[in-house]
């Protein structure tokens, strides 16, 4: 019988809440996560518990660690495993949630804004001064530098769309949901303007091109992944609960 096991994540930024309830649904099953995994989480064969999971986006220095882990610990929640800035504490159900107030969640998502805004803002310039060269260039330097656009914007546009998803879930719990749906348009109007340069004009640079078919990609991936991990997450719910 297998001892461990792989769970795909619907990624924190977008689904924190429902990854932490099918942890929960898992523990009840006798399977506990025991770190991050690619994409995922590995979890390791017990006995049957019923634990509660939270998340805490935080940087914390080396020295700062026992000082860290042992306030949470104090509160009841035991740490399982940090993957960089993120660490996953596990408690009994019952034990005080760690974010009891409004205050406290939205400091959690913007310790989560910074650490992304970090990574990504730098990438996504990169990436965009990249594809202006690109198109404003010619011969071997637009080949090259066309590679590069590629490359970088196949990290860029992920990176960006969660950088939206953390901002959404910061705002969303400070009650503007008009900044929040304005977020969600986004994507489908970057869509729609990429729907316009194909229809509307005629012999657009290949470089122009190939950015717009990654648009199409960019939206049509997560799309997919969604569709894929929303019939997972149910395939596994009832799985569970068998």
């Amino acid at each position: 019988m297998r001892r461990t096991k792989y769970i795909i994540s619907g990624g924190l930024a977008f689904s924190e809440d429902k990854d932490m309830e099918k942890l929960r649904r898992f523990s009840l099953k006798g399977w506990h996560v025991s770190d991050f995994k690619f994409m995922g989480y590995s979890l390791e064969k017990g006995e049957s518990l019923d634990y509660i999971y939270s998340v805490d986006y935080r940087l914390v220095q080396e020295d700062e660690e026992d000082e860290y882990f042992d306030f949470f610990l104090s509160s009841g929640w035991s740490h399982i495993a940090s993957n960089g800035d993120i660490h996953l504490f596990r408690a009994r159900s019952g034990t005080k949630p760690i974010y009891s107030d409004r205050d406290t969640l939205v400091e959690k998502y913007k310790n989560l804004n910074s650490s992304m805004n970090y990574a990504a803002v730098p990438l996504v310039l990169l990436t965009v001064l990249t594809w202006g060269g690109t198109i404003l260039s010619s011969g071997l330097l637009q080949s090259i530098l066309q590679v590069i656009a590629v490359i970088l914007s196949v990290v860029a546009l992920p990176a960006a769309w969660t950088v939206i998803a953390t901002y959404a879930n910061k705002w969303k719990v400070e009650g503007k949901k008009g900044l929040v749906n304005v977020l969600k348009t986004i994507p489908f109007l970057v869509l729609l303007l990429a729907i316009v340069i194909l229809l509307v004009f005629d012999g657009v640079d290949s470089a122009v091109l190939i950015l717009v078919y990654m648009v199409f990609g960019a939206v049509a991936l997560p799309t997919i992944i969604w569709i894929v991990m929303s019939l997972y997450q149910k395939t596994g719910r009832n799985s569970v609960r068998k």
